[in-house]
Order: structure tokens, then C-alpha cells, then sequence
């Protein structure tokens, strides 16, 4: 499954400083607004370790990770909601994104211009905040006036519990409220869904700070924190200057020794992805064997067919059975024989949901 991340933020607080450090495309990072116009398109790997010792035991020809794509976005102004700027072509690129890296700018520095003139984050996030509300607004109004006339004959039961869905939409987005904080069931957000809303996307805030501040945060930090309390959101404190100057070191110990000197265990980066996984609710299972060794994303409770069709539509149409070994118990015991043997090998059906760091064998029918 294909997951796509969008940086987005107000012009020069950092995004595409942060996005080359995410992949190999290098953005032009200027100081002055605007720089990003076309959405930059990047391809990274995610960081996971169970990869190397799982190469190291089966010596596969190739190892495969799983991938993110990141889309580095058009800075957003106000009015964007209305046309102002480059706000429709931003919007439309914010919609066919999983989920929203909303980068905001934690550090002072006089050489490096605020298109509102001082740094004040949480002005910066309400800004956006408030055209994406916007937005979702009149999508809202306008899909409900398409459906008015079936929900109120009463005869249309899913049209009028739908026209309901709306409507507590609507006043919610009305008090300023982004969609992700509505108090709606799984089953009300399932019949909203079509409406592909922009604050109902899983949001990380990633705090942009100096080097000084980037172990223990700063005031803009704690402010951020404080504003964004009250949502179901993540908030991650990075130096994307400090991202740049990793990016450049060639080898894994440079980086290593460079992290420690600055007190930290791992790279910005790695954080981002590994903490973009949780709130995606995502996870990995592997497939392992001569010729490969791959990563999987895949949802959280997705089911052992589910999981299959992940690798092709075939795979889960036709799903027979799946042949599971634990992570833990295949590097304890060194080979899928040895699982085998020791009985660590389970053969599971339909109904199988599948484990973080699963190694599946897939068995289907076509």
C-alpha cells in the first residue's frame, strides 16, 4: 500500500529544507516566500532495524524496505481558501494526501524573514487551520444541498442519517474546529468519507527549532503543545538545519557520532517517519526468503487475506491459507526449517490478524 505524507506550512518556515532531508530530490530552498510552487515529489525508505538482522540471517539476493512518498507543498497564505496565492492548487495537493506534516517555525532568527513579520507559531498553525476549515466548509454546504431534498422526504433512511453526518459537520467546522475533533462513530465518519474533508486528515506538528533547542524545546514549543492539547495529533520537535548537515555525512558512524554530540539517539528524520507510522495506525510484516527480503505496510488489525492483497489484488481474491512465523522466534532460532521443526511455524486462516513484524507465506488460488 502506497502512503503519502504532504509538508505543508505557511511560506519559509522550513518545509523544504526538511523535505531534501527526507529524500534524495533536492527542492530549492530560498529565503523568501513562495520558493515552492510545484509540489515536490520524494521517495524515502523507512528506517527499520529487523531488516539488517533479517538479511544477515537469510542472505537474500536483495532487501526491499517500505517506502513513504513525500509531497513538499505550495506555502500557504491567508485567503488561500478563496483562490488567494497559490491556495487552490495547494488545497487540491493537500487532498490526495494520507496524512499532514504541518511544519511550523520555532526559532528566531532576524536573518531569515516571517511572511507575517515575527515568529508566533500558533498564529502560524491557525492561519492554515482556518483556510483548510474553510475549505472544508463549503465542500460541506454544497454536498449537503445536493442531498436536502432526499433527507428531508424521509423515505431515503442512509440520506437523511447522511444529511445529519453533515450538518454536526458543519456547525463543528462553523465554531472554528478542525473535522478530526468531531465527535463522530467510525460508521458516521465511513458515510462522510466521500467528502475527502482537509482537517479530517491525521496531523504531525513538526516543530522546526534551533540547534539549542533541539533536545529540550523552547517557548514556541511549549506554546504549540499547549494550543494543539485538545487534538488527536502528534507533535515532533526537530532541527531541519541540523537534518541538512546529517543528510551530508556518508556514513552511518559519522551520523551516529554527530547525534551524540548533539544529545540525541536518533535523527529527526527516523522520528518523523517511525512517529508518522503511529499515527497512521500503520505497521510492518515481511516476506523473507533466497532471492528477497521485503517490508510491507500495512494497517493495523488488517486481517491475513487483507494483508495479501497488499502484494497483489490476486493474492487475497484467491487466499488459501498463510504460513506465519513471529519475528522474535525466526531470529531466536535462526531459519523457517528450525521454526518449523520447533513448531513455531502456525498455519492461519481467513480470520488471521496479522502482527507487527510478522513473516508471512502466503498460500492462494487463482
Amino acid at each position: 500500500m502506497g502512503l503519502k505524507c504532504g509538508i505543508v506550512g505557511l511560506p519559509n518556515v522550513g518545509k523544504s529544507t526538511l523535505f531534501n532531508c527526507l529524500s534524495n530530490a533536492k527542492a530549492q530552498a530560498a529565503n523568501f516566500p513562495f520558493c515552492t510552487i510545484e509540489p515536490n515529489v520524494g521517495v524515502i525508505t523507512v528506517p527499520d532495524d529487523r531488516l539488517n538482522i533479517l538479511e544477515g540471517i537469510a542472505k537474500p539476493q536483495r532487501v526491499v524496505p517500505t517506502t513513504v512518498e513525500i509531497v513538499d507543498i505550495a506555502g500557504l497564505v491567508k485567503g488561500a481558501s478563496k483562490g488567494e496565492g497559490l491556495g487552490n492548487q495547494f488545497l487540491g495537493n493537500i487532498r490526495e494526501c494520507d496524512a499532514i506534516l504541518h511544519v511550523l517555525r520555532c526559532f528566531d532568527d532576524p536573518n531569515v524573514v516571517h511572511v507575517d513579520g515575527q515568529v508566533n507559531p500558533v498564529r502560524d498553525k491557525e492561519t492554515i487551520d482556518i483556510e483548510l476549515q474553510l475549505k472544508d466548509l463549503e465542500t460541506v454546504e454544497k454536498r449537503m444541498q445536493r442531498i436536502e431534498k432526499q433527507a428531508k422526504v424521509g423515505t431515503d433512511k442512509e440520506a437523511k442519517k447522511t444529511y445529519e453526518i453533515y450538518q454536526q459537520l458543519k456547525e463543528h467546522l462553523e465554531k472554528g474546529m478542525s473535522a478530526r475533533s468531531a465527535l463522530l462513530s467510525e460508521d458516521d465518519w465511513k458515510l462522510a468519507a466521500d467528502l475527502w474533508l482537509l482537517t479530517a486528515k491525521p496531523v504531525m506538528y513538526v516543530c522546526n527549532v534551533d540547534e539549542g533547542s533541539v533536545v529540550t524545546g523552547n517557548k514556541h514549543v511549549e506554546a504549540v503543545r499547549a494550543a494543539v492539547s485538545s487534538e488527536n495529533a502528534e507533535v515532533l520537535v526537530i532541527a531541519a538545519a541540523i537534518e541538512a548537515d546529517i543528510a551530508q555525512l556518508e556514513s552511518f558512524e559519522d551520523r551516529q557520532a554527530f547525534l551524540t554530540d548533539l544529545g540525541l539517539t536518533e535523527s529527526g528524520v527516523t522520528k518523523l517517519i517511525k512517529t508518522a507510522y503511529r499515527l497512521l495506525s500503520l505497521q510492518t510484516y515481511f516476506t523473507v526468503g533466497e532471492k528477497e527480503v521485503r517490508a510491507w505496510t500495512i494497517h493495523q488489525g488488517m486481517t491475513a487475506p487483507q494483508s495479501a492483497g497488499v502484494i497483489h489484488t490476486d493474492f487475497e481474491k484467491g487466499f488459501i491459507r498463510a504460513e506465519v512465523i513471529h519475528y522474535n522466534d525466526f531470529v531466536t532460532l535462526g531459519s523457517e526449517s528450525a521454526c518449523r521443526d520447533a513448531g513455531k511455524l502456525a498455519v492461519e486462516g481467513k480470520e488471521y490478524i496479522v502482527q507487527d513484524g510478522d513473516l508471512m507465506h502466503f498460500r492462494f488460488n487463482v
